[in-house]
């Protein structure tokens, strides 16, 4: 189901990104990588600029300048499809779920790039087609099993928990084999239990060789999974490095507490942010 990256090479660069709507600069020359192999929290307060960034690398905006590399491949001005068939595949703040299909349906349509039969062959029900259906309810229920959502494969999507439906946005996603996963917020309004269970899962897939590239407010889960944090505030990238780097960051606990005081993180108080910001 999974595909492993070569961890000695940068898989993702965005290189000095800028994007706007009408007058308002929302990414102010962004440049950050993603290396293979790691999981990469992009964090800062609301309105940072985070969640454009991601529409910019899956082709869901265009920048209005700089470039952006998926295993050195250009694909900033890629369509969606493309870009998801190239391995890059992600989910959203909001719940995407098509309500009124199964749990195992979802998943299943996290394949549709990777597709070969078309009109024809599907209204023939050919031989060819067949094998390729079986194939795609075989991959949806691996990505299904491995975030623990196997036994509810036959129910509607819409049934399910608010944590369980989070995890099946992430299976539908595994599903079209990505080798990079965006995730953005997929902690947003889950309870404790449900957020370790998510961090679990998380962690297994960078374990099974997928890189993450992650938007979190919910700073227990950047600081326990990280193994680097990319800083934004106000559309630009204030500060990168390790959780430990980032959270005695004078310019990150600015950001997070509304000060200018660069010695704010040594005044005596908690030097990590606050979880929302």
């Amino acid at each position: 189901m999974i595909m492993v990256t070569d961890d000695r090479r940068p898989l993702l660069r965005v290189e000095d990104v800028t994007c706007r709507f009408g007058g308002l600069l929302a990414v102010d020359h962004v440049s950050f990588r993603v290396d293979a192999g790691k999981i990469v929290s992009l964090i800062g307060p609301n309105g940072a600029g985070k969640t454009t960034v991601f529409n910019c690398i899956t082709g869901l905006q265009r920048p209005a300048s700089g470039e952006i590399f998926f295993d050195n491949r250009p694909v900033t001005r890629n369509p969606p499809h493309v870009t998801m068939r190239l391995g890059i595949a992600r989910t959203f703040q909001n719940i995407r779920l098509f309500r009124e299909m199964s749990v195992l349906e979802n998943a299943m349509a996290g394949q549709h790039c990777r597709t070969r039969a078309g009109l024809i062959e599907a209204i023939l029900r050919t031989a060819s087609q067949r094998n390729e259906e079986r194939r795609i309810a075989d991959e949806a229920a691996s990505a299904l099993a491995f975030v623990g959502l196997q036994r509810h494969s036959t129910r509607l999507s819409w049934t399910l928990p608010y944590g369980e439906q989070r995890r099946l946005e992430i299976a539908r996603a595994l599903a079209s084999h990505p080798r990079l996963l965006i995730l953005d917020e997929p902690a947003a309004g889950m309870n404790q239990l449900e957020t370790a269970m998510l961090v679990d899962v998380i962690a297994r897939i960078r374990e099974s060789g997928v890189t993450v590239l992650l938007v979190e407010h919910d700073m227990r889960v950047v600081m326990n999974i990280s193994d680097s944090v990319v800083v934004m505030d106000q559309g630009r990238v204030i500060a990168e490095g390790t959780p430990a780097q980032i959270q005695a960051h004078p310019a990150v606990v600015a950001a997070y507490l509304g000060t200018d005081e660069p010695d704010r993180a040594d005044s005596g108080g908690s030097s990590e942010p606050p979880p929302r910001g």
